[in-house]
């Protein structure tokens, strides 16, 4: 069913867009070869790749409540995995940290239809970015992956200074855009960050559920591929 009303369609990256676990285990994958971590007492790379999703995951939700600054975060993810297997070298967390967020944001794996559903949407409608995504990599990301030329404006929490799902960022991000709640639609696959942050403004939103998860929210629309975007606008 086609939504007529829309205007202002605002895309969350990482996880949406951004193939974010494509991208990060390819750059974990060079980092366990670059670092010699086999050499160190870390058995392969698929065991490396695992502990530090646990704890990059646990770290993560401290710093979604501002528990925890960005800087932090960096370094003691790899300090927490490396640990798991008897490594205490801090120096050596610190670097792979660095290297991390060096070659991360330059992967350019999306999603499938990411390219034809902004080239559809594109020119009908205002697309944006918002994302709770560090300020100085998503620029990377976007520019890298060939889709910042999509977007009108790039909101980050960074920016703001308040992480989804608060609404202070998605008020921000409709003033900049000359937006109302009326005519804007949030699509995002973090269904606490994206979908009820929206929801709770009164927003619209599209949860992208590639995993098809069950969940109990109310949500305007789900969908499992980027092209069904394409139904519904």
């Amino acid at each position: 069913m086609k939504n007529n009303n829309i205007k202002h369609i605002f895309f969350d990256l990482d996880r949406t867009l951004w193939d974010f676990e494509i991208n990060s285990k390819e750059t974990l994958s060079d980092i366990f070869v670059k670092f010699e971590l086999r050499e160190l007492g870390v058995p392969c790379v698929e065991d490396f790749i695992n502990k530090y999703q646990v704890h990059n995951e646990e770290l993560w939700k401290l710093y979604r409540k501002d528990n925890i600054k960005k800087e932090e975060l960096r370094s003691r993810r790899f300090n927490l995995t490396l640990k798991d297997y008897d490594i205490y070298n801090e120096k050596l967390a610190f670097d792979i940290g660095e290297q991390y967020v060096r070659e991360s944001p330059i992967k350019t794996k999306l999603f499938p239809f990411t390219i034809e559903v902004l080239e559809y949407l594109y020119p009908s409608y205002n697309l944006h970015i918002i994302t709770n995504g560090f300020q100085e990599v998503q620029y990377v990301k976007l520019s890298n992956s060939n889709i910042l030329k999509y977007f009108k404006n790039v909101v980050t929490s960074e920016e703001v200074g308040n992480k989804k799902p608060s609404p202070n960022i998605f008020n921000y991000a409709l003033k900049v855009a000359r937006a109302n709640i009326n005519n804007s639609i949030m699509i995002g696959d973090d269904l606490e960050a994206d979908i009820l942050g929206a929801r709770s403004l009164g927003m619209d939103q599209i949860y992208f559920n590639p995993k098809k998860y069950s969940y109990n929210q109310q949500v305007t629309y789900d969908i499992s591929c980027l092209s069904e975007l394409m139904g519904i606008f």
